[in-house]
């Protein structure tokens, strides 16, 4: 088999990469997404490569399809089961008050209504005991009222589960065969991880989109059997490795950040070929820019995520890698709020899209914003696939925010589109800080990594912003997540519950833990995905006791009780800038990540820089900068004529098929070995 494919169905760009393996080239499409039928949008993104389905080895695709579900609210009509006296878990939630100054403060309400939640007779204690028999009879009456009342899907939950999963088992087996048709998810399929509110809203979640999940999936794999396609289909996981067919249907919550985590895979694989220490990879789309780090080129992957954020969403106990989102891209908008300029999060998507697109937007977005200034092109974007309308993109950032704001003429709508891109920008590097410096981390030891459409027109913004010293640009940025998704392998994220002072025996009970869950999860590689070559990563969730927050410590077998804690205070320290050498500590929990190899392609394979030393500008333009500069003359390089070693100083523009690189006063630029562009942003 010849090719191996990787799509990203993303909320305005739909992205292909095909590598083939005989001549090792990579292949790039991209297309607007096509809401009424996202499948369609990927095959007519492959349309534009010249990779054939029929000689596919495999196919891997990352979508934002659940995330959006459970956003807009748009899943399956579910039901709760759980433990007599326990309905009301979803709604009691936790005490806390994340927004301690908001006094109407009300956190997003739960994905079943309280009339869909239902109890039943049973009951296991802490220690995995049955204290009160799960009652089929009743089980079997209840299913006939949900078969009555018409419901897609149906979740189950019982309190103390994680311990003991009989009652769980046995009453989801019940209920599929009882109701079929419907989707029924068993929440200990999912986590056995305790914490009743978490595990719950997991499993309801998971209900919620299992049902419209499944067809899409099922649906995507049949399809692409109708072109022929003989090789494997891969779902990209939350947690930055493939799952098979069968596990995306099972459990569709760790497919809740699908798309991004494609690029992190890419940036950590770059960060590993460059031998880069620090690195923040920072993507930036059409809709909504995300950042994660890349530490001696790993991420991290955390057990928990909330849906709408922290503040008020609601959470979900599965992998997910560790990325921070926020409502700025291309096709945010921006308004007047109150007589002051205001930039997303509501994002104009791929329709309407922007106004310079031509497809029906009214409002300007930054994208627009980009184009009056000159930093995109109206003729070359995406090759001149699609031509962008400068003049209405003009007139609607003068009639809509120019204007209202006391802006006169071109001068006036150049301050406006500015200040879009200002705004945008303040919004993006706040997004930096929070993962970086909120967490202990100093940005300026870090190189700035972008990718995404947007990501390398603001990167040398950002760095100066920041005080990043570097900025590093991957070929084919608007397309690099599609790539990561290529270079990712198969990953299964498991835990076990231990709870108990890191004393005494504890080693044993953990390294007991670590062999059962190990041997879980390469069992289920080879029977789902036919993978061999594990490599295995480990982690105990530790903590002081008293505290309910933990730290996660890397584990090695060769550790000794005292290194383990050690690390922990070493930790703990670095992150709250304190630590307690005779406060007991506790292991609460063990985590395992087993990865297997999967094929894709080798970077150092990938970098076909060209190698006419005599490069020169294609063009110059007028692109405006902020004041005191103004709008200045500016050469335009075509990034596939740079070859490696070349070198040129901003203020540049450098255009390629996907993106855009904006190199401002001071920038010095060098194309590296993988054609990587490197940008000093040193001098301010």
């Amino acid at each position: 088999m010849r090719y191996l494919i990787a799509t990203d169905t993303g909320g305005t760009f739909t992205d292909v990469a095909a590598y083939d393996r005989e001549t090792k080239a990579m292949m790039y499409g991209k297309s607007l997404t096509d809401y009424e039928d996202l499948i369609n949008g990927v095959l007519r993104g492959l349309e534009t490569t010249e990779a054939n389905l029929e000689e596919t080895l495999l196919f891997k695709h990352g979508t934002t399809h659940v995330i959006n579900t459970l956003i807009q609210r748009s899943g399956a009509k579910t039901a709760l089961i759980t433990t007599q006296g326990f309905a009301d878990s979803l709604e009691i939630g936790r005490g806390n008050r994340p927004v301690p100054f908001a006094l109407g403060y009300r956190r997003d309400q739960p994905l079943v209504d309280r009339t869909q939640r239902f109890e039943v007779h049973e009951r296991m204690n802490s220690s995995g005991d049955v204290l009160i028999p799960l009652d089929l009879d009743e089980l079997e009456a209840l299913a006939a009222r949900l078969k009555a009342q018409d419901f897609e899907a149906v979740a189950v939950s019982f309190v103390n589960a994680y311990t003991n999963p009989v009652h769980e088992e046995l009453a989801t087996a019940s209920l599929r065969k009882l109701l079929p048709g419907v989707y029924v998810t068993c929440g200990t399929e999912l986590t056995r991880e305790w914490f009743e509110y978490e595990r719950t809203s997991t499993a309801v979640a998971n209900a919620y989109v299992g049902a419209r999940m499944a067809s899409y999936v099922n649906t995507f794999n049949t399809r692409l059997r109708e072109k022929n396609f003989g090789g494997v289909f891969y779902m990209m996981g939350s947690n930055g490795g493939v799952l098979s067919q069968q596990r995306a249907v099972q459990q569709p919550v760790a497919l809740v950040e699908s798309g991004p985590v494609g690029g992190c895979i890419g940036a950590a694989a770059y960060a590993r070929a460059l031998q880069l220490p620090r690195v923040i990879a920072f993507d930036m789309g059409g809709t909504t820019a995300k950042c994660a780090l890349v530490l001696d080129g790993h991420f991290e992957v955390q057990p928990i995520y909330y849906i709408g954020g922290y503040d008020y969403g609601l959470p979900l106990k599965t992998p997910v890698l560790d990325i921070i989102e926020v409502g700025a891209g291309g096709g945010s908008i921006a308004s007047i709020d109150h007589g002051q300029l205001k930039v997303g999060p509501r994002s104009a998507g791929s329709e309407p899209g922007p106004v310079a697109f031509g497809r029906g937007g009214t409002e300007p977005t930054v994208t627009d914003a980009n184009l009056v200034l000159g930093r995109i092109s109206a003729k070359n974007f995406l090759k001149g696939r699609l031509t962008l309308n400068r003049e209405a993109a003009f007139s609607a950032i003068q009639e809509k925010l120019a204007v209202p704001l006391g802006f006169e003429g071109t001068s006036g709508v150049d301050m406006a589109a500015q200040g879009i891109l200002d705004l945008a920008a303040a919004t993006m590097s706040g997004v930096i800080k929070e993962i970086t410096i909120e967490r202990g981390h100093d940005a300026r030891e870090f190189v700035l990594f972008p990718f995404g459409g947007g990501g390398p027109l603001f990167a040398s913004i950002l760095a100066r912003q920041l005080r990043v010293p570097r900025v590093i640009v991957p070929p084919h940025p608007g397309n690099f997540s599609t790539l990561g998704m290529l270079t990712a392998d198969a990953r299964i994220d498991l835990s076990r519950m231990i709870v108990t002072e890191a004393a005494g025996d504890v080693l044993d009970k953990v390294k007991h833990a670590y062999r059962d869950l190990e041997s879980e999860a390469m069992k289920t590689m080879r029977s789902e995905l036919d993978a061999s070559g594990f490599d295995v990563e480990r982690s105990l969730e530790m903590r002081y006791r008293g505290q309910k927050h933990t730290i996660r410590v890397p584990f090695d077998l060769s550790a000794t009780l005292d290194s383990i804690l050690e690390s922990f205070r070493e930790i703990y320290l670095n992150r709250y800038g304190h630590a307690n050498s005779r406060s007991p500590i506790e292991v609460l929990e063990a985590r395992v990540g087993v990865v297997a190899k999967i094929a894709g392609p080798d970077l150092t394979e990938l970098a076909a820089p060209n190698a006419n030393a005599a490069a020169a500008p294609v063009e110059h333009r007028e692109v405006f900068f902020p004041i005191p500069l103004g709008r200045i003359e500016v050469p335009v390089w075509r990034r596939d004529d740079l070859p490696a070693g070349f070198e040129l100083n901003g203020p540049a523009v450098i255009e390629e098929f996907s993106s855009t690189t904006i190199l401002m006063p001071g920038d010095v630029a060098v194309i590296g070995h993988l054609g990587e562009i490197d940008i000093d942003c040193s001098k301010q």
